[in-house]
């Protein structure tokens, strides 16, 4: 019961969450809002979050905390729109460059953080300034645009109807493979097995899923290629977490460093790589805003660090470290942008916006506490 109550229930709740949501602005917009169309822009604009909150899941995990990922992703969106645009580099430049810069300012904040002890807090609100001005610097303080037919398509492209039913099929022949060597595994370790109805229900419920998504999407333009990178780094990010030594040296430390560093983890060095991965992660959000708004703009990126954080706490993240999943902040993630679609349609004002997402941010973050103290 302690295990479905802290782990199952989470889950359930937040996907009863985005039931209501979607449930509710449908009925508000007339069935405007589940259209295929609204679908396929509410997935892109969960996409960048989404990427986002991967990347600071992973610091939150660690108990620390980056509160300059917008203006970074601002930045690095703006530096890829002038590589682009007013230096005119290839697209696979302009793409290498970019991400090897998010990695080492990534890296340059986790220095801070590990080696020098300076608090992440500090580090990253230094850093959300200084970035933030260094982008309008790097800009002049004007829009660059329009940026490459190229590049535009890494926000704003679509795979055809047959490369994404084809996908489809492979991921999820993919999940079908890996729960079978799960379970052989479990097998040849004489552990306990779950029934193979659950695991066929599960393969299933899988199949419906991805499958019915791709067939709605292909029902307006195909799955926006933001929305594939997603997936992508989604999956990477599990495995990662679940599957790695890596991973488990981040919870240890979020859950007790102390006791981490007397095992043997090299903290100093987890923590550098924390921030250089949350750093590639907010360098591919940049790359994908500067093509999707199809421009560098000098106030690109600001409050994004807001959704993301909130991202991972509606997903079930704690701030206090050690709890957390990729999986959780995803759906975060979607429930944020559904918000933010739903009351854009229904002409909300943009202060409403904002008081619904700071008491759901707070709900959040209430039922996490009150979580605690139970346990």
């Amino acid at each position: 019961m302690s295990k479905l109550k802290s782990i199952n229930l989470q889950v359930y709740i937040m996907l009863i969450a985005i039931v209501v949501i979607m449930i509710f602005f449908s009925v508000a917009t007339d069935g405007a809002y589940l259209s295929a169309r609204n679908i396929s822009n509410l997935l892109r604009q969960t996409s960048i979050t989404g990427i986002l909150a991967i990347g600071m899941v992973f610091v939150i995990i660690s108990a620390e905390i980056d509160l300059s990922v917008g203006s970074l992703m601002g930045l690095l969106g703006g530096f890829a729109a002038i590589a682009d645009v007013w230096w005119g580099w290839p697209l696979p430049l302009t793409i290498a460059v970019t991400l090897a810069l998010g990695t080492l300012i990534g890296a340059f904040n986790g220095w801070w953080v590990a080696y020098q002890k300076v608090p992440s807090f500090i580090v990253t609100l230094a850093g959300l300034l200084a970035f933030r001005g260094m982008l309008i610097g790097l800009t002049n303080g004007t829009t660059v645009s329009p940026v490459s037919a190229q590049m535009t398509t890494l926000g704003q492209g679509y795979l055809s109807d047959s490369t994404g039913m084809i996908l489809a099929t492979v991921a999820l022949v993919c999940f079908v493979l890996w729960g079978n060597y799960q379970r052989k595994s479990r097998a040849k370790l004489n552990l306990d097995l779950p029934p193979i109805g659950k695991d066929m229900m599960k393969y299933g419920l899988f199949a419906v899923c991805v499958l019915g998504a791709v067939y709605l999407l292909n029902d307006y333009r195909g799955i926006p290629f933001p929305v594939l990178v997603l997936a992508v780094l989604a999956v990477i990010g599990i495995f990662i977490a679940k599957k790695t030594a890596f991973g488990r040296h981040i919870y240890a430390i979020g859950g007790n460093i102390e006791a981490a560093r007397l095992s043997g983890i090299n903290v100093e060095r987890i923590k550098l790589a924390i921030f250089s991965i949350n750093g590639l992660m907010v360098a591919i959000a940049g790359l994908i805003l500067s093509a999707r708004l199809g421009a560098g703009s000098p106030s690109a990126g600001q409050n994004a660090e807001l959704d993301a954080i909130a991202a991972c706490v509606i997903g079930g993240a704690s701030l206090a470290g050690g709890i957390g999943t990729v999986f959780g902040v995803i759906i975060g993630a979607l429930i944020i942008a559904s918000l933010d679609n739903g009351m854009s349609m229904l002409d909300v004002p943009t202060f409403w916006q904002y008081i619904v997402k700071g008491g759901i941010l707070l709900l959040a973050v209430w039922a996490d506490t009150v979580s605690k103290k139970k346990m």
